[in-house]
């Protein structure tokens, strides 16, 4: 007789799945990385399978571990909605978020899922822009609640986690080493630019402007392709670039953080089960950026 699959080991899978490590995994969990280790040698005598592999960039599931994974999200998702639907009522109604693009691909599935599979019924509009057209929407009162990037000497919402502005390069090419510095910066009126340019004047780096956009993924396509060094996010460092580091020059700029911020008028349940999942996904993305 095949023992019952726990539903706290499939989370754990799940959780490693999702962060390719242990010790990521664990941190979300909210467990030890040897209790995670000792939850998945469990599962594997269970299913009588391996379902990992170690790998040059972490943890990779086998075939077997991607077949469970597969099902184990679908068990938990069941497993979730049966407990929401005891312990609340489903929300209906709409909700208007607005995130910055960069996040969309990252944190904003993660936020849409947490929601979703608990009040299926709710409208969500989402909005993907810069820091700057989203609390300009949520003035007016076309937005519910946003996130939006916030110098970290600022207060004007309720901080998620700070994120970091870096440069960087791409791992293959050398523009951080030539005269003058090529650079990738956002057009006029960003507070970011001012930070960079600033910093590089006072440095008295040489240094050209080689490449504007106004959208962070311009940014790191200027920087992965060799064209420029960049500024972006820590957390949004793609595949193939890196961090400059200030024994080469390249000292952290002003930090910045991601903040929450909500619509006081017309208070209803639905902005607040979407900021609550905001929140526990920009958690869970905090504490992988801060393991990886």
């Amino acid at each position: 007789m095949i023992p019952n699959l726990e539903s706290d080991l499939l989370r754990t899978l799940v959780a490693i799945a999702e962060t390719s490590n242990f010790t990521r995994a664990s941190k979300v969990v909210g467990l030890t990385q040897s209790a995670v280790s000792v939850q998945m040698k469990k599962l594997e005598e269970i299913v009588d399978e391996r379902l990992f592999e170690r790998g040059p960039r972490g943890v990779v599931l086998t075939l077997a571990g991607e077949k469970l994974v597969k099902d184990a999200r679908r068990i938990i998702l069941l497993l979730d909605q049966a407990s929401a639907s005891l312990h609340s009522e489903p929300l209906d109604g709409c909700v208007r978020v607005g995130i910055p693009e960069e996040y969309g691909g990252t944190v904003l599935p993660q936020v849409l899922s947490r929601f979703c599979k608990i009040h299926p019924k709710v409208e969500v509009i989402v909005r993907c822009s810069p820091s700057s057209e989203l609390n300009a929407e949520l003035d007016k009162g076309d937005l519910d609640l946003v996130v939006v990037h916030e110098e970290a000497d600022k207060v004007g919402g309720e901080v998620l986690f700070n994120d970091p502005v870096v440069w960087i390069t791409s791992d293959e090419h050398f523009q951080h080493e030539c005269t003058p510095l090529p650079v990738a910066i956002y057009e006029k009126g960003c507070w970011w630019r001012e930070w960079a340019l600033g910093g590089l004047d006072q440095r008295q780096k040489d240094y050209r402007i080689a490449y504007v956009s106004n959208s962070p993924f311009g940014l790191k396509a200027a920087a992965s392709s060799g064209i420029a060094v960049a500024i972006l996010a820590q957390s949004q460092i793609p595949d193939g670039c890196r961090e400059l580091t200030p024994e080469e020059g390249f000292p952290r700029l002003q930090g910045t953080n991601m903040v929450l911020r909500q619509r006081t008028q017309n208070k209803c349940d639905a902005r607040l089960g979407m900021a609550q999942a905001i929140r526990e996904a920009f958690h869970a993305s905090a504490v992988h950026a801060k393991v990886a």
